[in-house]
C-alpha cells in the first residue's frame, strides 16, 4: 500500500560492486578523449592580445590620423574642449582668475603674522599670550 512506509534495504558489497561497475562502464561509454582541436564556427572569436616581444607584432604600423586626433581630443581638459561649461559643477572651478588683484603689500587684505625675537622666545618658554595677563 502507498501509505505503509517501505522498508529500506541495505545493499550488500555483491550488490554495490554491480551498482559502481555499471556506474564505470556508463561513463566509459560517454566520455570521448578529444586529440584534434579546433575553433566553433558558431562563436564570436575574442582577440588575443599580442606578444610584447615578438618581433612580427612590433612592426610599425601607419598612423590614422582621424583617430590620433580623436584621442588627443579627449585627453584635453574641458575647459579646451567647450567654449562654456557643460555641467553645473564644472561651473565651480570653470574662472579661475581672482575677482580682486591679490597685492601681498596691501595691508588691508594681508595680515601676516610677524615674528619678532621676544615672540620667538615666549614660543620657546611656552608661554602664549593668554598666560601674559595672569
Amino acid at each position: 500500500m502507498a501509505g505503509q512506509p517501505s522498508e529500506k534495504v541495505i545493499p550488500d558489497e555483491v550488490h554495490q560492486n554491480q551498482i559502481l561497475r555499471e556506474l564505470y562502464l556508463k561513463e566509459l561509454r560517454t566520455q570521448k578523449l578529444y586529440t584534434q582541436y579546433h575553433v566553433n564556427p558558431f562563436r564570436k572569436i575574442h582577440t588575443v592580445t599580442r606578444k610584447p616581444m615578438s618581433w612580427h607584432d612590433n612592426l610599425e604600423e601607419p598612423a590614422d590620423a582621424r583617430f590620433l586626433n580623436l584621442i588627443h581630443h579627449a585627453a584635453q581638459g574641458p575647459r579646451k574642449k567647450y567654449p562654456e561649461t557643460q555641467t553645473e559643477n564644472q561651473e565651480v572651478g570653470w574662472y579661475l582668475e581672482p575677482l580682486v588683484n591679490p597685492e601681498r603689500h596691501d595691508r588691508r587684505l594681508n595680515h601676516f603674522r610677524v615674528c619678532s625675537d621676544i615672540i620667538l622666545y615666549k614660543a620657546k618658554m611656552g608661554l602664549g599670550e593668554d598666560d601674559r595677563h595672569k
